[in-house]
């Protein structure tokens, strides 16, 4: 064999070997954009792992926050494929099946035939470490609230968790703005905004989600019944905007799966049985 062939013969050896590696480089990997309520940080970002794990060819990019700022990024023409609110308000909103009386603007962003109620919370009265004040119940912090002598922390309006202290406040027959013009109550653009003003003892207690709770280490002296302020339902749907349907259906499936439900559970949500 002469040099010149066997140089060709080398060239392409290389050539074949430099596609390869570059073919391995380029599998084609899918991002699935995920939008949820900050509630849900901890035990979405441990079920990433297993998820990803399960399908190496699909990366999940999440995005955590209130549920109402999502809603409205979404409306915005934000891109997302999956979208998991702290409460039906915001995910009726989006849905074009919903009464006309929830979703007013008449927005269609739901991809019908995936909506599900995916979990229950709880809306818990938290206190810092060691309870400084000795709050123990809700009734103990109404009064307390009417003296002026605690200070409370809750979300603002737009979000669901201050949405749930905001009925907790008609079931007691408080007036907000009362309370915020005395001082005694203070806001969180998010529930973990909120779990950390009771964590850092900024504030004497605050409302916030069980899980949030269990996640800061803090101590639950209350939970409101249903009575106070209804269930606390997170629902779940994959939205007619996504590129990525059928990952974003097998995704919403994993997280009814008994795997996702340990997770779930372990931190104290209740999974909804579909």
């Amino acid at each position: 064999m002469s040099k010149r062939l066997t140089r060709i013969l080398c060239v392409i050896c290389a050539l074949m070997l430099c596609t390869g590696v570059g073919l391995a480089q380029t599998a084609p990997q899918t991002e699935l954009i995920v939008f949820a309520a900050a509630s849900m940080t901890e035990t979405l970002s441990q079920l990433k792992a297993v998820y990803e794990a399960e399908h190496p060819d699909v990366t999940i990019v999440y995005n955590f926050d209130s549920s109402g700022t999502l809603k409205t990024q979404i409306e915005s023409g934000a891109e997302c494929d999956v979208f998991i609110s702290a409460a039906p308000k915001q995910m009726n909103q989006l849905d074009a099946a919903a009464k006309p009386e929830a979703n007013p603007a008449g927005l269609d962003f739901v991809l019908q035939g995936t909506r599900v109620n995916l979990l229950e919370n709880k809306v818990a009265l938290a206190v810092p470490e060691g309870n400084p004040k000795g709050i123990e119940s809700y009734d103990d912090l109404v009064e307390r609230l009417k003296a002026g002598t605690v200070l409370l922390a809750m979300g603002n309006s737009d979000v669901p968790v201050g949405q749930y202290t905001q009925k907790i406040f008609a079931f007691y027959g408080l007036d907000e703005a009362e309370l915020a013009q005395k001082g005694v109550i203070t806001y969180g653009s998010n529930v973990k905004e909120v779990t950390t003003q009771v964590s850092e003892a900024a504030v004497d207690c605050g409302v916030i989600y069980g899980t949030d709770a269990y996640s800061a280490k803090l101590t639950v002296v209350d939970t409101a019944t249903a009575e106070m302020c209804g269930q606390v339902i997170y629902p779940a749907a994959v939205l007619n905007i996504t590129r990525n349907e059928e990952i974003a259906k097998d995704y919403l499936s994993f997280l009814t799966s008994d795997a996702a439900r340990a997770v779930f559970e372990a931190v104290g949500f209740s999974p909804i049985p579909q």
